[in-house]
């Protein structure tokens, strides 16, 4: 078994594949969130598994599947930048946002999307095969995160310092390495001098992964390596200054650059191809509104039709 299937074993076993930890997939192959969310029911999930697809749009509501406790990306009080893009969505539709709520777990798409009880899911990966997904609206990457005084600057996965620095990383399971973060770090070896931080550990309360970022200002850890949305959204709710520095330069058996996009139903073309010119339209607002939640993102000089990366840095955040 390949190291790409038997992360995505992993994340299978713990029950757990919100839509941007699918991102633990190797590109080009059958993605498990990430997720970021962005959401997965593996081998229970499949286009085949809904004859047809498509149907369902009917009612004057846009119908949005999301997840009621996943800051930066949603939450039930509509505090997410999903959230606030179904919003201005609806509003472009001339449409009020329903939402139906569903933690990310592996049978989020099963259970929601390919259910028909809505029609759009606000971000899955691009290459995510269990749903039809529009152009991507933004491309981010994991970062380092550590205390803005700290003695050390650091850049890049190849600085030596790592060796040696206590790291903090997420992970699903008990096993550190089973997102790309953990993993590259095992790749290097670099293994005694991390901690790991559930994303998973207890959905009673708000903002779980919020733990890590914690952890850094806390001094608990030196330096976290985190999904970009979370780390810039996180990092700038603690108490102390907290610098943020994207990944560019990574070269591992895993990817950490995503390109997100929304998604519909297989078969859905029509639905698709309005929030394409949605996403087009409003490309500068999206933007801003993805900044505002201190989201790295990688520019894409174009509107790139979906499977295309035809991405590159603008800015280091």
């Amino acid at each position: 078994m390949g190291l790409c299937a038997s992360l995505r074993v992993k994340a299978a076993i713990s029950g757990h594949a919100s839509p941007w930890l699918r991102l633990i997939s190797c590109a080009g192959q059958a993605l498990v969130l990430a997720l970021i969310v962005p959401a997965s029911a593996f081998a229970q999930t499949t286009p085949t598994q809904y004859p047809g697809a498509a149907p369902a749009q009917t009612g004057s509501a846009l119908r949005v599947c999301a997840d009621p406790n996943n800051l930066p990306f949603s939450n039930r009080a509509g505090q997410g930048f999903e959230n606030k893009l179904a919003q201005m969505l609806g509003s472009w539709m001339g449409k009020p946002v329903e939402y139906t709520w569903a933690m990310q777990q592996k049978q989020f798409l099963r259970d929601t999307l390919d259910a028909n009880r809505c029609d759009v899911v606000m971000s899955l990966p691009t290459e995510d095969k269990e749903a039809l997904t529009t152009d991507p609206y933004y491309r981010s990457t994991y970062a380092l995160v550590y205390r803005a005084n700290a003695r050390y600057r650091l850049k890049s996965l190849d600085d030596p310092r790592l060796h040696k620095l206590v790291i903090g990383v997420h992970a699903i399971g008990d096993d550190w390495a089973d997102l790309p973060s953990g993993s590259v770090l095992a790749h290097r070896g670099i293994v005694s001098n991390v901690h790991l931080y559930k994303l998973f550990s207890d959905f009673g309360r708000p903002n779980p992964a919020a733990d890590l970022m914690e952890a850094v200002a806390k001094g608990d850890v030196d330096v976290a390596i985190a999904w970009g949305p979370l780390a810039g959204y996180f990092a700038t709710r603690e108490p102390v200054k907290l610098t943020v520095v994207p990944i560019t330069d990574v070269h591992t058996v895993l990817p950490f650059e995503f390109s997100i996009s929304m998604a519909v139903r297989h078969g859905d073309t029509a639905l698709r191809d309005k929030l394409n010119a949605f996403l087009r339209q409003k490309h500068g607002a999206i933007e801003a509104l993805l900044t505002g939640y201190g989201v790295p993102q990688l520019k894409m000089e174009a509107m790139p039709t979906a499977g295309q990366d035809t991405a590159q840095i603008t800015s280091t955040k």
